[in-house]
């Protein structure tokens, strides 16, 4: 087996090779900016697809809009888990394989990831059809909102296992800094995605009307045909591994270096998501416009995604590769440059957007109390943006460097003081929802006050790291599959 192996990890060819000499010595900036830059096009493209498929879900009236935005925290729990949270274990335990130079775990972690996919998605499944009426009924769903909560989202979990499978062969491709073929596979998807939607939503040619149903069953049309692309592409041999599917190949070990960081990574996810969950909850207390104002308001919070998300996936492939290869100093250097890029853009839209918040609430709604709700969180939650960018970039190095403790604490802080103390501020004390969402902004400046604390104070720890592994001549490499 260790002959094997060994073998085995001289494989790489010669775009595998080069990239891993970019990540390991290339600038730091040049280096993630291209890193993210497929992912940051394609993911904001991903994102004006989700925009669109809210104005068209608009025309069917404020209770689906309404119900939409019920399970849009739920639905963005999901694939923040999947991309972020496991799928961050997934990227990091294949950067440090092949930052070390294991080629041969880095081919089995696919594997692993496609098995780790199919259990999660039948868990998001099971737990939406048994407990999705009393869940979104909780948040404040009743009547026609509550129904179209329901017909929404039913369909699109029942794609669950998709999004999961989706997510994590994407990320496993990212650890290994291949950013082009998801970034591809997501927009061809898009393409599709957006007349796709409305066509389904309103009934076009021999497609029935089937109204917000048709945007779910869009949503599950696309995943289906990504996974479908990206299982080729691991099986065809054209990438720098290949994903064989061969159940003696899975290993304890390898899937707890995955589960290591993923599962620590996803319990900062549900926080996240539990958060906003919470916060709608505590929103609904005031109203169905009230839901659908802070609803459209802080889908501007997830449009900082595409930003946060692919910088942080870049952040994570260098940092991993590079602990891997035992270049600690400089994998700091990477998680602090990152995340003051991101502060600096986040911040920007914040501001923008508390300055000017009909410029983004006006595409969607022209309702007084729907706008009047959105504006207020805008205006008091938007200067807050900057620390949240600062947090998440630190907490995807974290990931990269397998420590993510001190992340997921600054994100138990933030679900404290924004659902908690809000919560009781509004449904004990009397507070309006202008303290409610001052509470959401103290929360995102305390989690990116710990989180860069705690990175400053040295939470990666400062032992000795290993040697870099020496890389093989590109003259000696295997030529590209």
């Amino acid at each position: 087996m260790a002959g094997s192996r060994n073998e085995s990890d001289a494989r790489p060819g010669n775009a595998a090779q080069m990239r891993r000499r970019r990540l390991l010595h290339g600038a730091i900036v040049p280096t993630l900016l291209a890193l993210a830059a497929p992912t940051m096009v394609v993911l904001v493209v991903q994102t004006l697809v989700g925009v669109a498929e809210t104005y068209f879900v608009s025309f069917l009236g404020t209770d689906a809009l309404a119900g939409v935005a019920l399970v849009f925290p739920v639905l963005m729990l999901m694939q923040m888990m999947s991309n972020g949270g496991i799928g961050g274990g997934v990227a990091s335990a294949v950067a440090r394989a092949l930052g070390a130079g294991r080629q041969a775990d880095a081919d089995a972690l696919v594997l692993h990831a496609l098995v780790i996919a199919a259990a999660f998605g039948l868990v998001f499944s099971a737990a939406e059809f048994l407990g999705g009426r009393a869940l979104y009924r909780a948040l404040g769903g009743e009547g026609r909102v509550l129904a179209a909560a329901l017909a929404y989202a039913d369909v699109v979990f029942s794609g669950a296992v998709l999004v999961w499978i989706v997510s994590l062969l994407a990320a496993a491709l990212r650890g290994a800094g291949n950013v082009m073929v998801p970034a591809i596979v997501t927009l061809a998807g898009a393409v599709v995605l957006v007349p796709l939607s409305p066509a389904l939503i309103f009934g076009l040619g021999p497609l029935p009307r089937l109204g917000i149903a048709g945007a779910g069953v869009a949503v599950v049309t696309y995943y289906l045909g990504a996974a479908i692309a990206l299982l080729w592409y691991l099986r065809s041999g054209r990438s720098a591994f290949r994903l064989t599917l061969d159940p003696r190949r899975i290993e304890r070990r390898l899937l707890a270096d995955v589960l290591r960081v993923g599962g620590l990574s996803a319990i900062g996810t549900v926080q996240s998501n539990l958060t906003v969950v919470l916060v709608t909850g505590a929103v609904g207390l005031f109203g169905t416009d009230a839901i659908a104002g802070y609803g459209i308001a802080s889908r501007l919070d997830y449009m900082m995604i595409p930003l946060l998300f692919a910088l942080g996936t870049a952040a994570l492939t260098m940092v991993g590769t590079n602990i891997g290869a035992g270049q600690a100093a400089r994998a700091r250097r990477i998680a602090w440059t990152s995340a003051l890029i991101a502060a600096g853009f986040t911040e920007a839209i914040g501001l923008a957007a508390a300055f000017f918040p009909t410029a983004w609430l006006g595409l969607f709604s022209s309702d007084p109390g729907v706008l009047a709700t959105g504006a207020l969180y805008l205006r008091l939650a938007g200067p807050a943006y900057g620390a949240f960018g600062l947090a998440m970039l630190l907490y995807f190095s974290g990931q990269g460097a397998g420590r993510v403790l001190w992340p997921v604490i600054a994100g138990t802080a933030r679900l404290v003081i924004a659902a908690g103390i809000g919560w009781l501020v509004v449904a004990r004390l009397g507070g309006g929802l202008g303290a409610l969402f001052l509470a959401v902004a103290a929360a995102s400046l305390a989690f990116g006050t710990i989180t860069a604390a705690s990175q400053w104070l040295g939470a990666w720890g400062r032992g000795r790291a290993a040697p870099a592994p020496a890389l093989a001549p590109l003259s000696a490499t295997a030529p590209p599959r």
